[in-house]
């Protein structure tokens, strides 16, 4: 079978520098905001182009920290999309905001600038654009509409480490970027972690407090806050897997483009915005027949995931409670139609390519190139 994703190849791929990394934080003995820590924060600012970035413990903390120190809070609303892993959602929740749902634009599925316009309100105090799959959103038009109004703009970055919008890093344009390390992300440790960036550095320094208790010195909290911590082994891992990041990204695209070319007339493959370069943390494709053709990939020894199966504004945990505003029909049809195909920088392109020619059968294209 060929795996969706493979967190232990990518592990294999950098075992020397990772067994080596781990070996150095056990002997040195300080595994909780030590020097690796510091030293990752650091190198992941300077990979992102500069700026302050500030290691908690997972990404869903990342974007509740991001928010938090950006003074949103119980009151206030946030606009973000229901086509998104529902963390966006929760950690929204846990900042005490409101979440309001819009649509998303085809073909990207990230959030439609206009349907954010359209949702503002006197309460609205920031809008969280996630880069679904590794596609920058419309970072020009979404960056001019929150200056324009007031509102804060956090980009989540979960899915798109190293993505580029016209030639500079996701997560350097708005005033707070969220990224998550979850193992299959494209920058992943060996479990969780997250980081928040910021050029501000006063948010930045506002973040350093929240995330361990408002400690300004130990033991002593100068504003309310709660614990979430980067440890050190994620830290030192994360810091050998930064080096080979865009070399991993490079193999993701090419990757994309191996599918492009055996897919040559497919109506389903995935929009590239001009201006973005994506990192392709899934290469997802859509069909009006996904579960039929989901069962035939498996049947073929090609493994699929579906992100995502179900919006956020019908989950039984949300439906009802969040805020809805505007018609969600876009958002409603990719979440019948999207499969996410195998992707991962260890993926050898032949299996990308027995991938694409089952998918090419049940679609009856012309045996591509």
């Amino acid at each position: 079978m060929i795996p969706c994703a493979d967190p232990k190849a990518q592990y294999l791929a950098h075992k020397d520098g990772i067994d080596a990394a781990i070996r150095r934080v056990l002997d040195g003995g300080r595994y909780v905001l030590g020097a690796e820590v510091a030293a990752f924060e650091g190198e992941f600012a300077e990979y992102l182009g500069g700026g302050h970035c500030v290691g908690v413990g997972s990404g869903t903390e990342a974007v509740h920290l991001a928010l938090a120190a950006l003074g949103v809070g119980p009151g206030d609303e946030v606009i973000t999309v229901s086509h998104t892993a529902v963390a966006t959602v929760a950690a929204i929740e846990l900042a005490g905001a409101t979440p309001v749902l819009v649509d998303v634009e085809p073909g990207t599925y990230t959030i439609d600038p206009a349907r954010v316009e359209a949702a503002l309100t006197p309460k609205t105090k920031a809008v969280v654009a996630v880069h679904i799959y590794g596609h920058p959103a419309d970072l020009d038009a979404l960056t001019e509409l929150c200056r324009r109004k007031g509102v804060k703009l956090v980009e989540d970055c979960a899915q798109s480490h190293g993505a580029r919008w016209k030639g500079r890093r996701a997560g350097t344009f708005g005033d707070a970027a969220a990224f998550s390390f979850y193992p299959t992300k494209n920058l992943g440790a060996i479990g969780d972690g997250g980081a928040v960036f910021f050029n501000d550095k006063p948010a930045a320094d506002k973040a350093r407090l929240l995330r361990e208790y408002g400690w300004a010195e130990r033991y002593v909290s100068a504003v309310p806050g709660w614990n979430s911590r980067l440890d050190e082994l994620q830290a030192a891992i994360l810091r050998v897997k930064l080096r080979g990041l865009d070399a991993d990204n490079a193999k993701r695209r090419a990757l994309a483009a191996v599918y492009r070319r055996a897919l040559e007339g497919f109506p389903g493959l995935p929009a590239e915005r001009a201006g973005a370069e994506p990192v392709y943390h899934l290469f997802v494709v859509t069909h009006p027949e996904r579960d039929a053709l989901k069962a035939f990939l498996q049947e073929r020894g090609v493994g699929t995931m579906i992100h995502y199966p179900m919006p956020i504004h019908l989950q039984p945990a949300y439906k009802g409670r969040v805020a809805v505003r505007g018609a969600m029909a876009v958002t409603e049809r990719a979440a019948r139609e999207v499969l996410s195909l195998p992707m991962f920088p260890e993926l050898p392109e032949a299996d990308a390519r027995q991938a694409a020619q089952a998918l090419a059968s049940f679609a009856a294209l012309p045996e591509g190139k």
